[in-house]
């Protein structure tokens, strides 16, 4: 039976607060033992995970073992990959091939770009779109991905049609049931360009409304922009409902309705209020994953091997002192 929206938002509040319950009190010689050891306080975790999405590199078409290469020896250690360049790997290897790469560089996937077409109305092609999905998510998980995104392809061109959202929530329900059965989470991405769902409004409604407690979604400095979502909207948004967030920058002499995909830059070579913006997401109990996703064709004419270690850099810069 599906959750109503408040069982919702207390399953989501309780994952939040979870951290914050009250330890145990130790006893007297227990805390004798201790004081007599003189452990070192540990650091505190970093409150960001810095993550490269292979969007970033992806014109220059190394394939996926280059691109995860790349990655490593620019200093990441979280990538985002995208399922097509994943799906090409295994023609000619085995998902345990691809894991033992991972664990030799060092490297976790974080998420995947993927596009099956869960969320269009004619029945027949959404059903196809989930047994893809399904097939993808058994892959991810294989290599211990938990998370994949699930934008509004298929619906987003600008005829499109509009997709009721109860129905979008009911959509949405079924394939995070989908991530029940395989342990990849769909995040529910918004595009600003898209018809449907370009909005943080009409994302957050889906998610809610979808009545289940591992609904998160996946936002994106470019396309709060693009589709003209205010950064005063950002604090309404539940923390635990935000596990990864596309950062990347915008320049100052295009309008929303003017720029597009390629057009974003490293951050901190644009305008976007990304600093601010990250204040407002970063969670005290858990890291924010925060992966870097642009298209950028001067930044494909580069070498590989430059352009990630720029983004590494960019990268360090926009978290320091966040």
């Amino acid at each position: 039976m599906s959750l109503n929206r408040r069982q919702t938002i207390t399953a989501l509040a309780a994952s939040a607060g979870a951290s914050l319950l009250p330890k145990p009190v130790r006893s007297a010689p227990e805390l004798t033992r201790n004081a007599d050891a003189s452990p070192a306080s540990p650091a505190p975790a970093a409150p960001f995970t810095l993550c490269l999405n292979m969007s970033t590199i992806r014109g220059h078409k190394l394939g996926f073992v280059k691109e995860l290469e790349t990655a490593s020896k620019a200093g990441f250690r979280s990538v985002e990959i995208w399922m097509d360049t994943y799906q090409d790997y295994l023609k000619s290897h085995s998902p345990a091939d691809a894991r033992k790469l991972l664990g030799d560089l060092g490297i976790t996937v974080e998420n995947t770009i993927g596009f099956a077409p869960w969320l269009v109305d004619d029945a027949s092609a959404r059903a196809k779109g989930l047994d893809q999905l399904k097939r993808e998510m058994e892959l991810l998980a294989q290599i211990g991905c938990k998370r994949t995104a699930a934008p509004s392809i298929g619906v987003q061109a600008p005829d499109a049609p509009l997709v009721d959202l109860r129905r979008a929530a009911e959509r949405y329900r079924a394939i995070l049931d989908l991530g029940d059965q395989t342990g990849v989470v769909p995040q529910l991405e918004l595009w600003g360009f898209s018809r449907n769902l370009n909005k943080l409004s009409e994302v957050m409604y889906v998610a809610l409304e979808s009545g289940h407690p591992s609904a998160r979604v996946l936002l994106d400095i470019y396309h709060l922009y693009k589709g003209g979502s205010a950064p005063a909207g950002l604090p309404f948004v539940g923390k635990p409902v935000i596990e990864v967030f596309h950062v990347n920058d915008y320049p100052a002499n295009l309008s929303r309705e003017a720029i597009t995909d390629a057009d974003r830059v490293f951050p901190g070579d644009g305008v976007a209020p990304i600093r601010d913006t990250l204040r407002v997401i970063k969670d005290p109990t858990r890291p924010i994953v925060l992966s870097l996703e642009v298209f950028n064709k001067t930044y494909y004419a580069q070498p590989a091997d430059t352009v990630a270690k720029i983004a590494f850099q960019k990268m360090k810069a926009m978290v320091a002192g966040v």
